[in-house]
């Protein structure tokens, strides 16, 4: 049987008469593969086949069991198919249950079914496999064959079904009905896809199959009616599901949902119907509201585009500017916009009703595409023109505002220059200027005049500006013509002001300059007469020394010629108060304001009367003071004279009582004793010459006092005078003595005359200049003359060397007259020496080798004992006794001394 039916099973495969069957797997041998399949074919098919037969008020409980007889197989094909099978046969009989049982396969074959090796009798005899596969095989026509989706039908039909479903479902992933099915996932999707509110798929989780078919199975049971075919246990520990069990089951969903849709689009189809008409009516609506808003928005726009009346201000029409900028910008597009789709929603509306068969659509009145362009046409018309219109306003107020601001500017520039010039030209800082001030003020106003010309051409703009704002109508015209007209009014007025100014400038300049000539003129002749006039002043009060009646004479001459030019300085004083008066009269009759004094000079009017006063005065003076001289020089010459005869007369008497003195010393006439008695008359008769030297010492006085210094009668001066007097004097007294002294040395040394004579006569032969003196050189001629050996040898000089200190003791070079004859009578004549003296004092003291002071009192005259008492030093020999005394000492000392 198994065998036939293998075979019949390949023969079926080899056929491949129907799709349906061609697609699935041999469900005999997958059986015999696994019987947990069967097991779950077994309750799938039982719970498919009740979901159908309780339609009809019954069921089954075992699947191979229940179908036995045939009636209630077809009864579920009935249910099924919604067709009447052939009436069944109501016998218990096996002959009555094949019938039955071939009644329903016939009916299934006439549905397309070939049902190979499916006979009545296995179904009847309760073969399990066979009646699954019949079973399977209904399912398969009945509930699978139908499916179609996209051009494929049957079971890829329901799995691109299940595809589509859970396509959007990412942890689903259906390929099959077998292992995409197990995590239960794929149900609940299916499930969640179309009742959403029956599932929160969210919680779901992919590792819980148990959780997830179940609830699928139990949400379908209680809300789709579908009843559970499946276990869920069994999915899980089956390694691969059985695909019929869960075709089936799936199936099961499909018809649930799709019988749904039907229902959906039968009443989608109404809906849509009646959308069309509801969309149309709106869209009609909906342009009539378009159209009235867009062609009352231009109604009211357009007189707002076609209003031409000017703003006064730049500002104003920025502004206008800007509203039509902001109307193009942000108005506007949104009403291009609005006719736009006016135009685009008429067209969609006349098209849709075209295609769903419906009259076209006629608006209202006045509310057409073309009344709307037209409206639109006009609303542009006036936009362009107000633009152009707001441009040339922009540009015309652009001119003027830039004219006005040109105006004010020059106008403001204008002002600020004029300001405070009327006043400066009003000024009269003039009248109290000097001339230098006054050419500086010439100089300045005439730059200003050049300044003012310059300007001339602002002031020529400020008004043809002004003409041309008024020309353009200007708002603000007025005030500017105000301002202008001030302008210029004051422009005329600095044209005035500055002509007078220049006349008043140059007016006082040539009055200056006449005054400065005038001043030039008095300080060139005012100054040199000033000199003059000092000068003269210094002269007439200058001390002068004259010492001569010619001097003075000079003088007075001098004087007089000055005198002379007096009447001529005046008439220069007389020209030169001329001029002062000549620029005090200008000073006056103009009124001109002298500031300050002549520049050139510091002399006045009043210095130049004073000093001319002080000079008349001084001459008076002057001539007394000269005539004074005159008597006082006068008197100087009396005295000059009566000293002069008188020292012309002594002067030469003492210079001949000298020469007299001299003689008498030199030629030795007579006697030593003559010449005494000749000198002291000599003597006798100078002292009595005494009176007239006196009286020429008071001529002198007088002379001192009168401050005479010079005398030209006479060479003599009292200086001279006395100087000779005295020597006269000493020169008498010094012969005197000197002859005196020689009578001692000739009675001392016992020199004779004749001797004396011959000392003298050589001595004055070699005084070769009579001084009276011999030098050194002149005293060694002398000794040689007298014999004395004094060669040029060593000796020689030695020996001269020896005189020459006995001779000259203080070295002076000089040998007098007395030194003269003492050597030469020391060296001719006996001269006591000291021990002649100590052996004359041995016989006074009787051979003692002291003496006593009665010895010497007694032997010696009282006085000269008394000298030798008093000069002695006391002996202190080994012989000496009270009293005595040392003559031996005293006498050395006595020629110790003379010698010194």
């Amino acid at each position: 049987m198994d065998h036939h039916h293998h075979q019949q099973q390949h023969h079926q495969y080899d056929e491949g008469e129907n799709d349906y069957r061609h697609q699935e797997d041999d469900w005999d041998r997958d059986l015999l593969l696994d019987p947990a399949w069967e097991k779950q074919q077994r309750k799938t098919f039982t719970a498919w086949c009740n979901s159908h037969l309780r339609k009809a008020g019954t069921q089954i409980e075992n699947i191979e069991e229940d179908f036995r007889d045939g009636l209630k197989l077809m009864l579920l094909l009935e249910v099924i198919s919604g067709e009447r099978l052939a009436k069944p046969e109501r016998g218990k009989m096996r002959v009555h249950k094949i019938s039955n049982v071939n009644k329903a396969l016939n009916f299934i074959a006439s549905k397309g079914v070939k049902l190979v090796s499916i006979g009545a009798e296995e179904i009847v005899d309760g073969n399990a496999k066979m009646t699954l596969g019949m079973i399977w095989t209904i399912i398969l026509r009945f509930a699978i064959q139908d499916i179609s989706v996209e051009e494929t039908s049957a079971k890829e039909g329901l799995l691109l079904w299940c595809q589509r479903k859970t396509a959007p479902y990412k942890n689903v992933n259906i390929q099959n009905f077998h292992i995409s099915w197990k995590d239960g996932l794929g149900f609940c999707a299916l499930i969640h896809r179309h009742r959403p509110e029956l599932i929160d798929y969210g919680k779901l989780r992919k590792d819980d199959p148990m959780t997830n078919l179940n609830t699928a199975f139990d949400v379908a049971e209680k809300y789709l009616d579908i009843p559970k075919m499946l276990d869920a246990e069994d999915i899980v520990s089956t390694l691969r599901p059985d695909e019929k069990a869960i075709m089936t089951y799936v199936s099961c969903y499909y018809h649930a949902f799709s019988g749904k849709q039907k229902a959906e689009t039968a009443a989608n189809r109404i809906c849509k119907v009646l959308a069309v008409n509801q969309e149309n009516e709106q869209l009609m609506e909906d342009y009539e509201k378009l159209a009235s808003d867009l062609l009352e928005w231009i109604r009211r726009t357009i007189p707002w585009l076609e209003n031409r009346v000017p703003e006064n201000t730049m500002q104003a029409m920025q502004q206008k500017l800007e509203d039509f900028r902001d109307y193009r910008r942000l108005h506007k597009p949104p009403k291009v916009q609005e006719k736009c789709q006016l135009e685009i929603n008429f067209n969609t509306l006349q098209t849709k009703l075209r295609l769903s068969n419906r009259p076209a659509f006629m608006p209202s009145e006045g509310k057409m595409v073309s009344d709307i362009s037209n409206a639109w046409g006009s609303l542009e018309g006036a936009e362009k023109g107000y633009e152009e219109w707001l441009l040339n306003e922009i540009r015309r107020l652009e001119r003027l505002d830039h004219l006005a601001e040109k105006f004010r500017q020059k106008a403001a520039i204008h002002e600020a220059w004029t300001n405070g010039k009327e006043e400066m030209l009003q000024r009269k800082d003039y009248e109290t200027a000097s001339l230098s001030d006054i050419k500086a003020l010439l100089k300045k106003h005439e730059a200003f005049e050049s300044d003012l010309a310059a300007h001339q051409d602002r002031v020529e703009q400020i008004a043809a500006i002004a003409q041309e704002l008024n020309e353009l109508e200007y708002y603000d015209s007025p005030s500017v013509n105000a301002r202008c007209q001030q302008i210029c009014d004051q422009w005329d007025s600095l044209g005035v002001l500055t002509q007078k100014r220049s006349e008043a400038l140059q007016r006082t300049e040539k009055l200056l300059e006449t005054i400065d000539q005038l001043y030039l003129e008095f300080a060139k002749r005012a100054a040199p007469f000033n000199n003059w006039m000092e000068g003269a002043m210094e002269d007439l009060q200058d001390t002068f020394i004259v010492h001569t009646i010619e001097e003075i004479q000079g003088l007075s001459t001098a004087h007089e010629q000055f005198k002379a030019t007096l009447p001529e300085a005046d008439k220069e004083r007389q020209a030169i108060l001329g001029i002062h008066n000549e620029i005090a009269k200008i000073v006056q009759t103009y009124h001109v304001n002298m500031a300050g004094t002549n520049p050139y000079t510091t002399i006045n009017p009043q210095e130049i009367n004073a000093k001319w006063d002080k000079v008349r005065q001084l001459v008076p003076q002057r001539d007394q003071a000269l005539i004074e001289e005159h008597a006082r020089q006068q008197n100087n010459e009396r005295l000059r004279r009566q000293f002069a005869n008188q020292a012309n007369v002594i002067g030469p008497w003492i210079q001949t009582k000298m020469e007299e003195i001299g003689r008498i010393s030199i030629e030795m006439h007579g006697t030593l004793e003559d010449q005494l008695t000749h000198l002291r008359q000599y003597e006798k008769s100078i002292v009595n010459y005494k009176p007239k030297i006196d009286q020429l010492e008071g001529d002198h006085q007088l002379i001192q006092e009168a401050l005479i210094f010079d005398n030209k009668h006479t060479n003599y001066t009292m200086e001279h005078i006395r100087v000779g007097w005295e020597q006269l004097l000493t020169t008498i007294a010094r012969t005197i003595n000197e002859i005196e002294n020689q009578i001692l040395t000739r009675d001392a040394k016992g020199i004779s005359q004749e001797q004396m004579n011959e000392f003298r006569a050589s001595f004055n032969h070699f005084d070769r200049d009579h001084s009276g003196t011999l030098g050194a050189e002149e005293f060694k001629a002398c000794l040689i003359s007298l014999g004395f050996d004094i060669g040029n040898d060593a000796q020689g000089e030695a020996e001269f060397a020896r005189i020459m200190s006995i001779v000259d003791p203080n070295r002076l070079g000089l040998i007098t007259f007395q030194a003269f004859i003492d050597f030469m009578s020391r060296e001719t004549a006996d001269t006591d020496t000291a021990d002649q003296v100590m052996a004359s004092f041995k016989v006074l003291a009787g051979d003692k080798n002291y003496i006593l002071a009665d010895e010497l009192r007694r032997e010696l005259p009282p006085d000269q004992a008394e000298y030798c008492i008093a000069r002695m030093t006391p002996y202190t020999g080994p012989d000496a006794v009270p009293g005595a005394l040392d003559y031996m000492s005293f006498s050395t000392a006595l020629y110790g001394e003379s010698d010194l």
